[in-house]
């Protein structure tokens, strides 16, 4: 098969186009061709060795999956070859541990994050998952979306619902509501039933959100401070809840956009930057700090169906080729994408 390898940390020319030996299947797993994988930007902190915890090289990024069953394991029950199907994120987890058990498999000790070690990712032509990682895709989906639910979709509808715990009539922050995660949490939270204020730094990006349900499009210049337009945009009050994709960058306009009780959920780290901030500037407000993992199995099975009944819609950026992976790491660093990029490997 190929793939697109990272031997050496380091900039896009790191990912490799590879010929390696097609994957087996162990018990409990299935090989899967993959049609589409998304190109996140945790593939981008990985490959660039920001991202160190659980990562080993070499490896093949990519966790965003969805495709054909191509072969079944020993001991793999309610699958069939030819089945199409997505994965969550993990391609393991113990199954039997208070989180596996309790349905917050996210946080199992023995979860292993698809694409982050070994040759076993998304960049490829096939890849192994345990039958338990896997969602029948509904007829009528396309594999292109159903590629991205589990982490651009099925992340912001963890972080809305299961973590923010959105209500109707509150009004949400979507910081870089312009990316993969942003654009899909701002959908979420208006079908929640909340006035959505989205934040980006790109012009090219305002219509798009527009469209996507925003109630307010907070545009400003790169290293801004967009809190006095967040307030303008609530009569003072702030923000009940924001869902911030960014992180570093944006952490004190994000925190004196919160309104007294607000809620901060934490998606993503675009650098490896830290933050000094005096902790009363949380509690003398009551803020809440929270903080968002990936989706649970049951999450990304309610996801495709959102994507199937039109509550939600897939914002997917070009399909590329496997061969242009690199590349896309390059367009996705530079901020130039709307929504979701795939690779595409038949393509």
């Amino acid at each position: 098969m190929r793939a697109a390898v990272v031997r050496r940390t380091g900039g896009p020319e790191a990912l490799v186009l590879e010929t390696l030996p097609d994957p087996a299947p162990r018990a409990g797993e299935v090989i899967v061709a993959v049609a589409h994988c998304g190109v996140c930007f945790h593939d981008v902190v990985t490959r660039n060795g920001t991202l160190k915890a659980g990562v080993e090289a070499p490896f093949i990024p990519g966790h965003e999956i969805a495709g054909t069953i191509a072969a079944l394991g020993r001991d793999v029950r309610g699958f069939a070859v030819g089945d199409r199907v997505a994965a969550t994120q993990r391609s393991h987890v113990c199954g039997h541990c208070r989180y596996c058990r309790s349905a917050r498999e996210p946080l199992c000790a023995e979860a292993v994050f698809t694409g982050d070690r070994g040759l076993n990712g998304g960049y490829a032509d096939f890849v192994a998952l345990e039958a338990e990682s896997l969602v029948r895709v509904p007829d009528g989906l396309g594999l292109d979306a159903a590629s991205i639910a589990a982490c651009a979709i099925g992340t912001a509808y963890h972080a809305v619902v299961a973590v923010g715990r959105v209500q109707a009539a509150e009004t949400v922050l979507v910081t870089g509501a312009g990316g993969g995660v942003g654009i899909h949490a701002v959908q979420v939270a208006r079908a929640a039933g909340a006035t959505v204020l989205a934040e980006t730094g790109s012009p090219a990006k305002v219509a798009a959100l527009r469209e996507a349900g925003a109630h307010h499009v907070i545009l400003h210049a790169r290293g801004e401070d967009f809190s006095a337009a967040v307030r303008d945009a609530t009569e003072g009050e702030g923000v009940e809840v924001v869902v911030d994709t960014v992180g570093t960058p944006v952490f004190a306009p994000t925190r004196r956009s919160l309104a007294r009780g607000g809620r901060w959920v934490m998606v993503g780290q675009l650098t490896g930057g830290f933050v000094p901030f005096n902790p009363a500037q949380l509690f003398l407000k009551g803020i809440s700090l929270l903080s968002s993992t990936s989706v649970t199995r049951e999450e990304l099975r309610r996801c495709l169906a959102l994507l199937a009944n039109g509550t939600l819609r897939a914002v997917l950026g070009e399909a590329l080729p496997l061969s242009a992976a690199a590349e896309a790491h390059r367009r996705l660093e530079a901020g130039a994408a709307l929504g979701r990029m795939t690779l595409v490997p038949g393509g």
